[in-house]
């Protein structure tokens, strides 16, 4: 069985809608075909074209030419095998098209022959290479001809702007496995895996690569451990499971999946807490194991484009914003369940700095169990690297599934105003992210937090329904209860043993104003001040005393008023800005406005 994007070739080649091809993404992978796992070049070659031609090659800049197939007779043969630069290789390879019928060129790394560049930064041979190319996709000769043309690029912006939008060249991108082929690979390299398990490894598995699945479950995989090494880990996680059923079998397993992991990080994963009980679930250990693998795998892969998000608390530590908390736990729960027509495309966290949005984002992480991830910086300097590193980071996130993208400071990372001075590159990379966070067919299955205490600044297109449905306000503790519901969240959180009595107006008012990451600042120095003893309440007296805060009061209440304006429910927001009428709240946003709204 071919690929999906394989049918799709062979459908538009004998339609005859295109004789050139550009196959991006997912090149460096391997197809299952025939009981073998090959190449995407080798599969192309061997597999796909082979059967309906007599001369398959493939070029790069860096081998030159190779025959995958030659059932004619060539001549100038030193013409294509002793040159390797495209000035040369190219015409040699268009007088092969043009005189012999049933042939298939395949280039490799087809960025490397016409890269993406402005035309007068472009050498000579460049510009060679890129008519060569685009003349081919026009010639009448080779549209009348058996002859059909495959340029690969892992992303589409490195390659030359005349070939992608030629009519005439058609783009098939080739995505990460599903789940289906996932679970074939599975098979394939552990063919003694029970059908239960190999489905779940499959799900678990989502965002990674064929040839990654097989490096990572494959014994040995592509980089051979260390025998003696090997041994060791196993000993040692023998040594941890103890009598546990089936114990060397299943040290042998994992020894395999924890090359280059300390003994602290194998006993982390085994025997989580080192003094608790060694959990003697083998599937959960594995699943524990593998689970670690990708999120290094994906990192590694994405280069510092994405980090993972590991929560270690939930709701019950984050202190006030009832309605908040009621509205993000439905939400979690309808994703828990799968009811995605329920599930809003894309949530926007909007208020000051210090009000728990990262925060919260976490504790929302936890209570939907799903898979989150940060976005990092994926612009860059050099021409169309902005916009491959994020075609990367969003082939992933689509491949995972069942994720949570959050995104900090989105108005730095997707504000407006920025287009004209970086040759276009900001409205591209908005553009792009514009159109993935409204293609519903992600509702419930990927959703995007942005979090900024400047959302005037964001493109107004990205806060649409449809994209960022729901805006969730975060503001300072306005009155005492709400500045003791803070507090007392943030003593658990640190198990901080104290005297306090709450409901006490005495300790939380003249905290009343203060942000949530200052009130744990008080909390922090009282709880220093005490020493060994519980906190009393003439530490957190002493503690707010010397605390300075530094804040700018105009610009707080501004971002305050632009997070109440942004609230999609007027029952999030708190008991003072709940009550003013929309006038009053719109006259203090315009006075604000004329002496801090332009300033960061």
């Amino acid at each position: 069985m071919n690929p999906v994007w394989a049918d799709e070739l062979k459908r538009r080649y004998l339609r005859g809608e295109s004789s050139q091809f550009v196959l991006h993404g997912n090149v460096h992978d391997l197809v299952l075909h025939g009981g073998k796992l090959h190449d995407i070049v080798d599969y192309l070659g061997r597999e796909l074209l082979a059967p309906s031609k007599d001369v398959v090659l493939e070029y790069n800049l860096s081998s030159g030419v190779r025959f995958l197939k030659k059932d004619a007779q060539i001549d100038g043969l030193e013409e294509l095998f002793l040159p390797r630069s495209p000035d040369k290789v190219l015409p040699a390879l268009e007088k092969l098209l043009l005189t012999t019928n049933r042939v298939a060129v395949i280039v490799s790394y087809a960025e490397m022959v016409a890269p993406a560049a402005d035309v007068s930064f472009s050498t000579e041979a460049d510009r060679q290479s890129v008519i060569t190319l685009h003349r081919w996709s026009l010639s009448p000769i080779l549209e009348k001809s058996d002859n059909v043309v495959v340029l690969l690029t892992e992303n589409l912006s490195e390659l030359h702007a005349k070939l992608v939008g030629n009519p005439r060249t058609a783009a098939l991108e080739i995505g990460m496995p599903d789940e289906a082929a996932r679970a074939a690979v599975i098979a394939h390299v552990s063919p003694s895996t029970d059908a239960t398990w190999r489905q779940r490894l499959a799900e678990v598995t989502a965002g990674l690569k064929a040839v990654q699945l097989k490096a990572l479950l494959e014994p040995h995989g592509e980089m051979p451990d260390d025998p003696k090494a090997l041994e060791a880990r196993e000993k040692y996680i023998v040594t941890l499971l103890g009598d546990a059923a089936n114990a060397a079998g299943r040290a042998k397993k994992m020894a395999q999946l924890t090359a280059g992991m300390s003994h602290d990080e194998i006993r982390e994963l085994v025997a989580p807490g080192a003094t608790a009980k060694v959990d003697n679930d083998e599937q959960e250990q594995l699943l524990r194991l593998i689970y670690k693998r990708k999120r290094e795998i994906i990192e590694r892969e994405c280069f510092g484009l994405i980090e993972f998000v590991q929560s270690n608390h939930d709701f019950s530590v984050v202190g006030g914003i009832e309605e908040v908390k009621r509205e993000l736990l439905a939400i979690a729960s309808n994703m828990r369940q799968g009811k995605r027509a329920r599930c809003p495309m894309g949530l926007l966290f909007t208020g000051p700095m210090g009000t728990g949005k990262t925060f919260v984002a976490e504790a929302f992480v936890r209570e939907t169990g799903l898979t989150a991830v940060k976005l990092g910086n994926f612009r860059s300097k050099w021409v169309g690297a902005t916009e491959g590193n994020l075609d990367r980071v969003l082939s992933v996130i689509r491949a995972i599934g069942q994720i949570i993208v959050i995104i900090d400071e989105g108005d730095r990372s997707f504000g407006s105003g920025e287009g004209e001075s970086d040759g276009g590159t900001s409205s591209r990379v908005i553009a792009r992210i514009k159109e993935f966070m409204s293609d519903t067919s992600n509702r419930g299955r990927v959703m995007f937090i942005l979090m900024t205490n400047r959302p005037d600044k964001l493109d107004i297109d990205i806060k649409r329904a449809g994209r960022l449905d729901k805006k969730i306000p975060f503001v300072y503790p306005q009155e005492p209860l709400e500045v003791e519901a803070v507090l007392g969240a943030l003593l658990r959180k640190h198990r901080i043993t104290h005297t306090l009595k709450l409901p006490n107006p005495a300790v939380s008012t003249p905290l009343v104003g203060y942000s949530n990451a200052e009130i744990e600042a008080v909390v922090l120095l009282a709880n220093e001040y005490a020493g060994d003893k519980p906190v009393e309440e003439s530490h957190l007296a002493q503690a707010l005393r010397d605390y300075l805060p530094s804040r700018d009061e105009a610009m707080l209440e501004y971002m305050e008023l632009i997070a109440v304006f942004e609230a999609s429910n007027r029952k999030m927001l708190p008991k003072k800005y709940a009550e003013m009428s929309n006038d009053a709240l719109q006259a203090r946003l315009n006075e604000l406005r004329l002496t801090v709204g332009s300033r960061r």
